[in-house]
């Protein structure tokens, strides 16, 4: 019974920023990993950025590192995705998950098969 929803995204020119919202609901447990990942056309799907629920410091994919940055809003049950010089590069779209636990990182990766809930989606277009 977890809904996560996704909103924020759009269509932005080169350089420019946008923020992804997921609300959470329905979730019962205290330790969980936040996560957000992305998907283009013919691509496999590529983990973004995590952040656990106990207070890490967020795990940043190195395609990202630097211009985007995940938070969270415990009391809103709200996690976010700070996006920022945006490349067109970074056109796919994006979706928020969570599982119960640790962050799945392993070989410098986030991996999409070992999160339990996810949303449906939002779209984020970069034009040159």
């Amino acid at each position: 019974q977890v809904q996560l929803v996704e909103s924020g995204g759009g269509s932005v020119q080169a350089g420019g920023s946008l923020r992804l919202s997921c609300a959470a609901s329905g979730f019962a447990y205290s330790l969980f990993c936040m996560g957000w990942f992305r998907q283009a056309p013919g691509q496999e799907r590529e983990g973004v950025a995590a952040l656990y629920s106990a207070g890490s410091s967020p795990y940043h994919a190195d395609s990202v590192k630097g211009r985007f940055f995940m938070s969270q809003n415990s009391a809103k049950k709200t996690f976010y995705l700070q996006m920022n010089s945006l490349k067109p590069e970074d056109t796919a779209m994006y979706y928020c998950a969570v599982v119960s636990g640790g962050c799945p990182v392993l070989f410098g990766t986030l991996r999409s098969r070992d999160f339990a809930y996810w949303g449906q989606g939002t779209q984020v277009t970069v034009s040159s």
